[in-house]
């Protein structure tokens, strides 16, 4: 390849790490190299030296340098085994010519990494359906979570919809069965987290001084005593594992299942200690690229319908935070 080149982070890879950006458009390119270029310079991001693991955001410019032989030319994806392809196309709940909305179930990853060969990126061909172009991810849900997940289907609808979902005109409600009562019942929750490492590995942390802001407005539904509580949540940022901290470490009530963020306390003696993270993403408010909103709403999986029936929760389309704007 010769001269430089100038490219643009698109919506489907944003908080991506550099060097696995650069691994899927230049693939040919060794990490040893890419170091090298990191560390004199001459990759750059929005004009700014970078380094490899740091994350990329949509909208960012990254300067690549020549890199000498010429890039082998894109490779056909693989296909996606028979058994994904049903399973993926019976996720669907919403589809349109520029969207497709999955239920996402928990334990599928959004995209691989290491020790993951098996996730929805990889999976995308089987939802192209009649389109001429594959489909493509505008945001993210954890692994552990379930529910509503959007899809782009043309590369306008991507641009259009990571627009949104950056300029906060997306309107997410996640329901979790938390270990414990929140006190107060509701309210809103505006505190900083940031990622840090301990002696667990790592982890998302509150942090008054150096974290994000995270906001999230939380409602208890209903709850079995001081047992558990049905609780939805309202996030108007969309940090990594905002809710589960928010939960956790903010409210003193774990989400049941979250091993990472409540240790033992997330558990309920009479509950499967094996069952999933009881965290959903209800439903989804969202413009569409052709006038209007579409809004989308996700059944629950069936770890959490078990828990429903043990606590007699009844489900509920009553929104409560029908009055609040942001």
């Amino acid at each position: 390849m010769t001269g430089v080149q100038t490219l643009t982070v698109d919506p489907g890879e944003s908080e991506i790490r550099l060097d696995r950006w650069f691994k899927r458009h230049f693939p040919e390119l060794i990490h040893g190299r890419l170091e090298k270029l990191l560390r004199t310079g001459q990759v750059r991001v929005d004009g700014k030296r970078a380094t490899a693991g740091q994350r990329v955001s949509t909208g960012q410019v990254i300067r690549v340098p020549p890199l000498g032989e010429a890039p082998t030319e894109a490779q056909p994806p693989r296909p996606v085994a028979a058994r994904d392809v049903s399973m993926i196309r019976a996720l669907v709940l919403h589809q349109d010519q520029h969207m497709i909305v999955l239920n996402k179930p928990a334990g599928l990853a959004v995209q691989g990494g290491t020790g993951t060969p098996r996730h929805l990126d990889g999976m995308l061909e089987a939802l192209r359906f009649d389109a001429a172009e594959r489909p493509r991810l505008v945001h993210r849900l954890d692994r552990d979570t379930s529910g509503v997940f959007v899809i782009a289907r043309t590369a306008a609808a991507a641009r259009f919809l990571g627009d949104a979902f950056r300029d906060k005109t997306v309107r997410k409600v996640y329901w979790a069965l938390v270990v414990g009562q929140p006190k107060p019942r509701r309210g809103k929750i505006d505190s900083p987290i940031a990622k840090r490492a301990t002696a667990k590995g790592e982890r998302v942390v509150e942090d008054e001084e150096d974290g994000q802001r995270a906001v999230t407005w939380y409602a208890t539904v209903e709850n079995a005593g001081k047992q558990a509580s049905w609780v939805a949540m309202m996030p108007i940022t969309g940090r990594t594992h905002q809710l589960r901290v928010h939960c956790g470490s903010v409210l003193g009530t774990p989400i049941l299942g979250d091993r990472k963020y409540g240790g033992s306390a997330a558990f309920i003696a009479e509950l499967d200690p094996d069952a999933p993270l009881h965290l959903h993403a209800r439903s989804i408010r969202l413009p569409s690229i052709g006038g209007g909103t579409v809004e989308v709403t996700a059944p629950l999986p069936l770890h959490m319908r078990e828990a429903w029936s043990f606590f007699g929760f009844g489900e509920t389309d009553e929104d409560p935070f029908a009055e609040i704007d942001s």
